[in-house]
């Protein structure tokens, strides 16, 4: 007697050979993916490893256990860094770059998506995307230079360059997500008595969401792992940022009888004249 509910050997009978195949799991790369995936675990031991040693240790095999453990390492990493001050201004940093990065970048793509038929628009928002093709380094220190001639070696002006150096990104997806957003929204609110100002930030503003979270999440990894612009920005030791901090243990060691990092003071372009400095020539500490 036949039953109306086929048995799990009937169905995998009726199964086509090719189904059946596409649901078995190829044990090889399974296994070459799980090993592989175990590398990530070698850097996490270098870290474990090093920070347990002395320093006299370390000059011998990196793979090696310790000899002997040093906890004090890590009390004397928590002083030396001043953790809690890096820890509290590279949040401060983060969270003020997030947040002016993505009122003041949305703003502007919004302006620009809405106008792209104007030929102005259109040229600023193709000069935003040609700014993406700039390197860093070929306008460091001009930027330097201008951010301490205007006092903003700072916190505050560092997190202004987070958000300016993230703008012609963030104008590029930013733009291309406005131009799917039906006009149509916005004609209704004009209608109904609203401003510019106001469509944007209840009609636009809100669907932004999703991107919002995109340029919010790529700022904040950029804002809090970024170690350059603080080195070259920050004049004052007591604003480093987290990322920055553990160049003291290297300039510590190298240098047995200083106790603090070397200051931006001894920098060659805070110790001439800008017109008279030349990067090729150097300068010695006399000058």
């Amino acid at each position: 007697m036949s039953t109306l509910n086929p048995s799990p050997t009937d169905l995998r009978e009726g199964t086509p050979a090719k189904l059946r195949r596409r649901s078995s799991v190829n044990v090889p790369v399974t296994l070459l993916v799980a090993v592989l995936s175990l590398t990530v675990l070698i850097p996490l031991y270098f870290t474990i490893v090093t920070a347990l040693k002395s320093s006299d240790q370390l000059g011998g095999n990196g793979l090696a256990l310790p000899t002997s453990v040093h906890l004090e390492n890590f009390s004397n990493a928590w002083k030396l860094t001043n953790f809690p001050n890096a820890l509290l201004i590279s949040g401060i940093v983060t969270v003020a770059a997030v947040i002016l990065t993505i009122l003041t970048n949305s703003l502007v793509a919004y302006a620009i998506a809405r106008n792209m038929h104007r030929p102005f628009f259109k040229a600023l928002y193709y000069f935003f995307i040609a700014a993406l093709f700039v390197p860093f380094p070929i306008i460091m220190l001009p930027v330097t230079k201008e951010m301490a001639v205007l006092g903003l070696d700072n916190p505050v002006g560092l997190f202004l360059l987070y958000t300016v150096y993230g703008l012609s990104f963030n104008i590029f997806v930013y733009t291309a997500f406005i131009k799917s957003i039906p006009a149509e929204l916005e004609e209704a609110a004009i209608m109904d008595g609203a401003t510019v100002w106001t469509t944007y930030r209840k009609v636009i503003f809100p669907i932004l969401t999703p991107i919002n979270a995109t340029v919010g999440i790529l700022t904040c990894l950029w804002a809090w792992n970024d170690f350059l612009l603080p080195l070259v920005i920050l004049s004052d030791p007591n604003t480093r940022t987290l990322p920055f901090v553990p160049s003291t243990f290297s300039r510590d060691n190298s240098t047995p009888t200083t106790q603090r990092p070397l200051p931006r003071t001894s920098w060659p372009w805070r110790r001439c004249s800008w017109s008279t400095y030349s990067p090729s020539a150097g300068l010695s500490p006399a000058s």
